[in-house]
């Protein structure tokens, strides 16, 4: 589909420029508000709230979007999406599947009979098999990673639904991305991990939103899952899920000043990461990010997990469900946690001391929580009920947060964020 820009009684075709007036109210010239979290500090997030008309866009395909980003250029620039894109489609706007991206003889097939385990060992994979699943999952990453520059503001007109693609917003700043779901980031070729200590795992590449080295980042009123491959339909190799999603939004790589916030993520392995690894070097004194008014359901882990950051979560909303649940609000290396007035929904199966995992973490802050409409103390049941194989967390994290606005009650966040949260629910 050629690029070009048309007057809106031309109709929405490939990219094109639409007057501020065609939607009620034009939620693409927003801004950050004041106080709202870590991404007010200082100047604030303006996104591309300053584009002039030639850069102000609506994309219906992955064509236009691509173009829109501008290869992740700095000019100022408001993109929004409007209907369904695809980013797994050629440049002719055909969908492509995993056995297009498929090259130099790769098969999964093979690639199992290659790494078995109990054949290859714990050695890592190796060889023209791995070889050719490199290959093709190069092919599929240069149609699905859409890098996110600088000064850009994303937003989804009613209904919009970005599937298949990864928004990647490395090392820049000043982005805000509001009211999109962002569904599927889904990967045709996971990598076997072996693991000496035990089977091993398998890892795979996309995150839906993905903020590496990123400062100054809104993220409001999305929705993010895996609505139309969810890994629980996958089948089970060496003994371990083939997972096929990686991440639903991801902080890392030094990133900071970050709010997400009236967000939906939903029916997920891992949620959320913020920093990188135990030796990240790079992340320390970096990852300074607020959760307001998110909810989280159906999510099995990471919501969010974090590491080295200064982290504000509040007023977020949990259901948690299934037999595999395994924690919300992880504590690792460094971390400092501010959590404040959540509430948690979950079966009978979860207890209020599956909530809180640690790993090397030292503090949680935890006031305010709900469990099943009762108010908890987080801390006080994790060191009881963990102190046999983690050691204690101290309430001491440092640190206090005064970049946000009213924090509700529980009780008042919970019936908030069911009717507010997600994509097409700005007010």
């Amino acid at each position: 589909m050629r690029f070009r820009h048309v007057v809106l009684a031309a109709g929405m075709v490939g990219l094109f420029c639409l007057p501020a007036h065609a939607e009620a109210r034009d939620i693409s010239r927003d801004t950050l508000p004041a106080n709202d979290g870590w991404a007010s500090e200082g100047e604030g997030t303006t996104g591309g709230s300053a584009a002039d008309a030639d850069h102000v866009y609506t994309v219906t395909d992955r064509a236009g979007l691509v173009r829109a980003l501008d290869g992740g250029s700095d000019t100022p620039k408001i993109i929004r999406i409007a209907g369904s894109v695809d980013a797994n489609t050629d440049d002719d706007g055909d969908h492509l599947d995993c056995a297009d991206y498929a090259t130099d003889g790769y098969s999964l097939k093979k690639y199992l009979a290659a790494y078995d385990p109990r054949t290859w060992g714990s050695a890592k994979p190796s060889g023209p098999q791995e070889e050719a699943r490199q290959a093709s999952a190069r092919k599929q990453a240069e149609r699905v990673e859409l890098l996110v520059g600088s000064n850009t503001t994303i937003v989804g007109l009613k209904g919009a639904v970005l599937k298949g693609g990864s928004l990647q917003v490395r090392n820049a700043t000043n982005v805000i991305i509001r009211n999109l779901d962002l569904r599927d980031a889904y990967d045709c070729f996971p990598v076997w991990q072996p693991n000496t200590g035990g089977l091993g795992d398998w890892k795979t590449a996309y995150d839906n939103i993905w903020l590496a080295g990123a400062t100054h980042v809104w993220v409001d009123h999305v929705t993010l899952s895996d609505k139309g491959h969810p890994d629980s339909a996958e089948p089970t190799y060496f003994a371990r899920n083939y997972l096929r999603h990686d991440g639903l939004l991801d902080i890392t790589n030094g990133s900071d000043l970050v709010t997400v916030s009236w967000s939906r993520f939903a029916d997920h392995d891992k949620a959320m990461l913020i920093g990188n690894s135990d030796s990240a070097t790079g992340d320390r004194g970096t990852l300074r990010v607020t959760l307001h008014h998110n909810e989280f359901d159906s999510v099995v882990q990471r919501a969010p997990r974090v590491r080295f950051g200064q982290v504000h979560v509040y007023n977020n909303r949990y259901l948690a469900d299934g037999d595999d649940y395994r924690y919300s609000l992880g504590v690792s290396t460094e971390s400092a946690i501010y959590a404040e007035n959540n509430a948690f929904h979950t079966p009978g199966h979860i207890e209020a001391a599956d909530l809180v995992k640690s790993w090397n973490g030292s503090a949680l802050h935890q006031s305010g929580t709900l469990f099943n409409g009762y108010p908890v103390d987080l801390l006080a049941i994790h060191n009881a009920y963990n102190s046999g194989s983690e050691r204690d967390l101290t309430a001491d994290v440092g640190w206090t947060p005064t970049l946000h606005t009213k924090i509700d009650s529980a009780e008042a966040a919970d019936r908030q964020v069911a009717h507010g949260a997600g994509a097409g629910r700005i007010p």
